[in-house]
């Protein structure tokens, strides 16, 4: 993994991109705004009271880290930023029609996590990673509302990238959609090859998988994988992809070639395309558990622009980790 991981850092110290971190309040985000600066990988923000983070700071510099300099990281207290009044104007419009009412809209610009968002649809950062203190449906609930999701894309979700020393898969979804539609899982298929070939600089081989290769059983859940490779096929023709596939299929050779010949995706598959939750979240596990694969992730996708959650179990390592991912993710 570690060669993986260095190689999107280069690329991202490349892009020059801003990420905003909006937990300061978080001791292990303030380090790991300090890693991302003194490391070049990306220009970062955060966001809260400004004497608060500075003490923190210092506080954190006299402990067994060492010293943490936000020299160069921009310091932006929500409360007092002259962006509040831009922001809650722009919110308010965006959220009038479900009945979002100015004082409301007034007050949730307030919170760090929607303030953030906001930099990102604004155009002042170009990416947004947070959750270490807070729970998945806040900061998904501040992209969806404040970043928006591209057109034709119709849900959010997310996927894993799971590496081996001799190759790296995308999983998804593993952690956000439950039982998603025909149209849904087509969707996931796109946003999650469109993310790997960002990340890994490799062309996007696509497998929807199922518990049937090609007609080998028939079921209504099958007719779903079916249905969403047709439609994945017509909305991105550019995009090589097969289904419905069994996992084995999918990933080896020889079985491809027996079960589905002619497929130019068996056997060679990278982008690996769960039918629904259950699949994938136990599916990535034993691929991480017993298979010895380095999983990175969840990484959020289907908005127009990086919102990316965080485990509240996070280390230091993994928020500069998705950071760096982040810029690479960033248009």
């Amino acid at each position: 993994m570690s060669n993986l991981i260095e190689n999107i850092k280069e690329k991202a110290r490349k892009r020059k991109k801003t990420i905003v971190l909006p937990e300061s309040y978080d001791e292990r985000v303030i380090k790991a705004a300090h890693q991302l600066h003194s490391e070049n990988i990306c220009g970062v923000i955060l966001l809260g009271n400004e004497q608060k983070i500075r003490d923190d700071a210092k506080k954190i510099s006299e402990g067994s880290f060492g010293n943490v300099d936000l020299t160069g990281i921009r310091l932006i207290d929500p409360l007092k930023s002259d962006k509040l009044t831009d922001f809650t104007n722009i919110y308010f419009n965006l959220r009038k029609s479900k009945g979002v009412e100015f004082e409301k809209a007034k007050e949730t610009i307030k919170n760090n996590l929607f303030f953030g968002a906001m930099l990102v649809r604004e155009g002042m950062a170009d990416g947004f990673v947070g959750g270490s203190v807070s729970p998945t449906a806040d900061v998904l609930r501040a992209g969806i509302h404040c970043v928006g999701m591209p057109e034709g894309i119709s849900i959010v979700s997310s996927f894993f990238l799971m590496i081996w020393p001799e190759r790296v898969h995308a999983y998804a979804d593993c952690a956000v959609v439950p039982n998603p539609t025909d149209e849904q899982l087509a969707d996931i298929a796109i946003s999650t090859a469109d993310n790997y070939g960002k990340l890994i600089g490799d062309e996007p081989r696509i497998a929807m998988l199922s518990f049937s290769t090609k007609g080998s059983a028939e079921h209504e859940m099958v007719d779903k994988v079916r249905n969403a490779t047709n439609l994945v096929k017509s909305k991105r023709p550019d995009l090589k992809v097969d289904g419905e596939l069994q996992f084995d299929a999918a990933v080896i050779e020889k079985v491809g070639k027996s079960k589905a010949p002619g497929s130019e995706i068996t056997g060679k598959a990278n982008v690996l395309i769960f039918p629904d939750l259950n699949a994938g979240n136990i599916g990535y596990k034993i691929a991480q558990r017993l298979g010895g694969a380095e999983a990175i992730g969840p990484m959020v996708q289907g908005l127009k622009k990086p919102v990316f959650d965080l485990s509240r179990g996070c280390s230091v390592e993994d928020i500069v980790n998705t950071s760096s991912i982040a810029c690479l993710m960033a248009e």
